[in-house]
């Protein structure tokens, strides 16, 4: 009896090329006896598959069960065709046919077997600072164009060697169609420039045991990178780079020597170990005694086949970060070595010596862009490094690493960029293609149209002309990758804000929207957990500054959303905010402020107004009693700075929310037991939360004596309580509470919160997949001009 053939057409969508998909379906093809072939397209991967009819269908499961790890299968679309025999399978060639689109993968660190390359000095790619294979390795930010071939990306630069031709073409080979593919023969080479002898490698390593700076040229741009233990050289850099106070990322070799200077917990090593290896921010390990008995209890509870040898001095004599690497933060933003550079900086077994733990900064003055081409690095960073390690690979689109917190076992974006972007998300309104310009601050675009949403890797503050030229880039560069056409554009109902004009001069005759700030904050989290058209939730959207329709800087809301519309059901009390960008970069100002709100005089034993000096002191008394130079502000994000000033923390900020975070980092001592102050609400339409007692409780406190981490405490308590009780308020028992807003990026409030109302049987959704600060907020502009 003849066996029954059927031939299929199947078009997979999703994140299916440069992620060896095509060598899975061939192999998979093989392994059923299957004939046919398999190609890419502008909408995918499109695959013609014949044989039995069982075979089809687990060919077809297989698909969407069990794709390659970096693959995301969005769609598998079958049509049955003519059958056409044959019993060969082949790789067919890219054609830019078909009417849909596919999605470029994020640039994806080095994987496990390329890394053993690298260290095995029998194999031929040991110490290249470029390998990679289908699994891992470069891919956005050498894209120039879809579909992903190499004649589309900056390899097109370096032709192939014969043997890195064969294992290209050899369908049982980690390296298939893997585009990026070079070796020592054919591949980048590395340079470098500066005082030290020998080969790159060997002269950067000097460098930085020197105590220099070494500008790196990585993946996504350049970095400055100093040995993290050495005060001096870090010192220098934060001079150099005009940073401030602001936190340096560290990069560590591996995973043990990040839990030797952090406290790591599963799902943290989880973040640090993914193919997005991240920037996680981490409780750093301070103490002397807490270091002697990690380094015991690691040495005792070493797994077995676990080299000592290799990671025995990170546990025994840790690397300490120098003060300057975060000071006043009781956290660490660390990472793991993601590229095969990285590695070889830090150095391989036989090499001497060098840094166990580097600070890496992007490379640019503070408020610029990173830099990424080599010229333009060459310029603005002349006066930075001391010396260059830079190869001749391409890059083709500028791309920051990403920052992420981990809270409950949860990921927490802080900035999502590096390994994440241009990974879509799923929209739960189709939308028309449309682009939303996002806000000024950790500014990110975004494109849509149908069901998909692109966001950009994170761009930057808008106050800088190289960064408004990235913008412009950056939005060039996401509409050719994805295809969308945008027929509109969509942008915050600020007036003065840069992104705002740059969409009206954009336009031309496409229509802008403007969505108000808050309630794209809450479209935003909404719109990432699938809520639909029809939904609402009560929103509660705290953060620094967003632009209300009264004209006034808001912050701490309190809305009734859907993703067409809001109500506002409560905010904090207004508040003069005096003298615009100087008051926040003064938390003393707003701290008087709200002592004047308060009915509090300004006496010399509260820390706050003792920081004012007298001259600016009567200047602000005359301004609170006139209005002249005020914008009434209801922002959250400020009275926490104010809090932070009275407690005498911080009085003058060098970088966004400084004040803050080291209020919070003091009072997660004094968290557990803490006693809530309380805000009163105040009846109204809408209703006014007053933070006058809370206060006058504060100052009382202050006076008494009680050291900041209590006060802080005792006041993120109140925060978190007054949460729960604005959901008790206005949620139904069948609303959901969604929080969103840059103060929620605050763990300490953020897990205090979505304990309260979990314990009180309220429904609270939070941001996983994206910041819940600005760098968010562009997906939440897409859905508030949703025709859902």
């Amino acid at each position: 009896m003849t066996t029954q053939r059927l031939r299929r057409r199947l078009l997979v969508r999703g994140v299916v090329q440069g992620v060896g998909f095509r060598p899975f379906v061939y192999t998979t093809a093989a392994e059923l006896s299957l004939s046919g072939s398999v190609g890419n397209d502008s909408s995918g991967v499109v695959i013609e598959i014949e044989g039995a009819p069982p075979d089809l269908d687990r060919f077809a499961e297989r698909l969407r069960l069990r794709p390659p790890p970096l693959a995301v299968v969005e769609a598998v679309e079958q049509a049955d065709i003519p059958v056409r025999g044959g019993t060969g399978f082949h790789i067919a060639g890219t054609t830019r046919d078909g009417g849909g689109r596919t999605l470029a993968s994020p640039d994806v660190a080095i994987c496990a077997d390329c890394e053993r390359e690298l260290r095995d000095p029998g194999n031929r790619r040991y110490r290249h600072p470029f390998v990679n294979c289908t699994n891992c390795g470069p891919r956005f930010t050498i894209i120039a164009s879809l579909p992903y071939d190499r004649e589309r990306t900056s390899m097109a630069d370096f032709a192939m060697c014969a043997r890195c031709a064969r294992e290209y073409a050899d369908p049982a080979d980690r390296r298939f169609h893997a585009q990026p593919i070079a070796c020592p023969d054919c591949g980048p080479t590395l340079a470098y420039t500066g005082p030290g002898a020998g080969a790159p490698l060997t002269a950067a390593r000097q460098l930085l045991r020197a105590g220099g700076i070494l500008a790196v040229k990585g993946i996504g741009g350049y970095h400055l990178a100093c040995d993290a233990t050495d005060e001096t050289a870090v010192a220098q850099l934060r001079r150099r780079k005009r940073r401030g106070d602001k936190p340096f990322a560290v990069m560590v070799p591996d995973l043990a020597t990040a839990r030797a200077i952090v406290a790591v917990d599963d799902a943290a090593a989880a973040l640090l170990t993914s193919p997005a290896r991240p920037i996680v921010l981490l409780t750093r390990r301070s103490a002397a005694g807490e270091f002697r008995s990690f380094a015991a209890d690691s040495i005792r509870t070493a797994q077995p086949g676990e080299d000592i040898a290799s990671v025995g001095v990170a546990r025994a004599c840790p690397p300490i970060p120098a003060p300057s690497v975060a000071p006043g933060n009781p956290d660490l933003g660390v990472m793991l070595a993601y590229t095969p550079l990285h590695l070889l900086l830090f150095g391989l077994p036989g090499d001497p010596p060098g840094p166990q733990a580097l600070v890496m900064t992007s490379g640019n003055l503070g408020g610029e862009p990173i830099c990424y081409q080599d010229e333009d690095a060459r310029t603005r960073l002349a006066g930075l490094a001391d010396g260059w390690l830079t190869h001749n690979r391409r890059i083709l689109v500028p791309c920051d690493d990403s920052v992420v917190r981990s809270l409950d076992g949860r990921e927490l974006p802080v900035r999502r960029s590096r390994g994440y972007a241009p990974l879509p998300l799923l929209l739960p309104v189709p939308l028309p293609p449309t682009l939303a310009v996002g806000a000024d601050l950790k500014n990110t675009c975004a494109v849509a149209d149908g069901r998909y949403a692109w966001l950009s890797q994170h761009i930057g503050d808008m106050d800088d002309l190289a960064t408004l030229r990235s913008f412009d880039a950056a939005q060039r560069h996401l509409a050719e990758l994805t295809g969308v056409r945008p027929t509109q554009l969509v942008a915050d109902a600020h007036p003065g804000y840069r992104s705002t004009a740059w969409a009206r001069r954009h336009a031309g005759e496409r229509a802008v929207y403007t969505v108000q700030h808050h309630h794209a904050h809450i479209a935003a989290v909404m719109g990432e957990h699938g809520l639909g058209a029809s939904d609402q939730v009560v929103g509660i959207a705290f953060d620094g500054t967003g632009y209300g329709p009264d004209a006034a800087v808001w912050g701490g809301e309190v809305l009734l959303a859907g993703y067409k519309g809001y109500r506002r059901l409560a905010h904090l009390k207004y508040v003069p905010l005096a003298g615009g960008d100087l008051a926040v970069r003064r938390p003393y100002r707003m701290a008087l402020a709200h002592l004047r709100s308060a009915g509090i005089e300004w006496t010399e034993d509260i820390p706050a107004v003792a920081a004012c000096p007298p001259a600016e002191r009567s200047v602000l008394a005359h301004q609170f009693r006139t209005g002249w130079g005020c914008a009434p502000t209801s922002s959250m994000g400020r009275l926490f700075d104010a809090v932070s000033s009275l407690c005498g923390v911080r009085h003058v900020v060098d970088y966004e929310a400084q004040a803050a975070i080291e209020l919070e980092g003091l009072s997660r001592a004094g968290a557990e037991g803490a006693t809530a102050y309380r805000f009163p609400l105040l009846d109204g339409d809408p209703a006014l939360i007053d933070p006058a007692p809370v206060l006058a409780d504060v100052v009382a406190d202050v006076r008494a004596g009680a050291p900041a981490r209590v006060v802080g405490a005792r006041f993120h308590a109140a925060v978190a309580r007054l949460v729960l009780e604005l959901a008790a308020r206005y949620a139904a028992p069948a609303t959901v509470v969604a929080l969103s807003g840059g103060v929620f990026q605050n763990a300490l409030l953020l897990a205090r919160s979505c304990a309260l109302l979990r314990d009180n049987g309220f429904t609270v959704i939070t941001h996983h997949r994206l910041p819940p600060n600005d760098g968010g907020l562009a997906f939440g502009q897409l859905l508030a001009c949703s025709e859902g």
